[in-house]
């Protein structure tokens, strides 16, 4: 195997760029699939509410987190299906090294989707149940929750 086809990221790894690139995708797409099991759930879960008999006696404010909720748990499950499609869309084109560039970039987009849909979802029971204080600050302890586990510290992994 030539120099120039070793990956340079990779020097523990003794395989060529096609090789790392179909490892890559498969392992997103791996990673994928936990995350899309997460986002099918919580959705499950909100479109349920919906059709009880309680979900008419929320309050304007929790009917629009309800509502942001529903939203952003579907624009993650499209954002993080989105590699699939594409690199159905693009089989056997060549471009799996792109197909992996951009399926990182929609599962980071779509993970940060998925988080703002389980913030509303929290708000929303704990503004139920405990009340629109406690909702403020359990909802903010689980949104820098999310942040910190899900981007800072991944983030200042690959810095360091």
């Amino acid at each position: 195997m030539a120099d120039h086809e070793r990956d340079p990221g990779s020097p523990a790894r003794d395989e060529r760029a096609e090789e790392r690139a179909d490892r890559n995708l498969a392992e997103l797409l791996q990673e994928l699939r936990v995350l899309q099991t997460g986002v099918q759930i919580i959705f499950a879960f909100l479109l349920g509410i919906a059709f009880t008999a309680r979900f008419t006696q929320l309050s304007q404010t929790q009917q629009y987190v309800y509502v942001a909720a529903l939203l952003m748990s579907v624009v993650s499950v499209a954002v993080l299906a989105a590699p699939v499609a594409i690199h159905r869309g693009v089989f056997r084109s060549g471009m799996k090294e792109r197909v992996v560039t951009l399926s990182t970039h929609c599962a980071r987009v779509g993970t940060l989707f998925l988080s703002i849909a389980l913030d509303c979802a929290v708000f929303l029971i704990i503004d139920v149940v405990l009340g629109r204080v406690a909702a403020s600050i359990i909802t903010g302890c689980v949104a820098a929750t999310f942040l910190a586990l899900w981007f800072v510290f991944p983030w200042a992994l690959r810095r360091s």
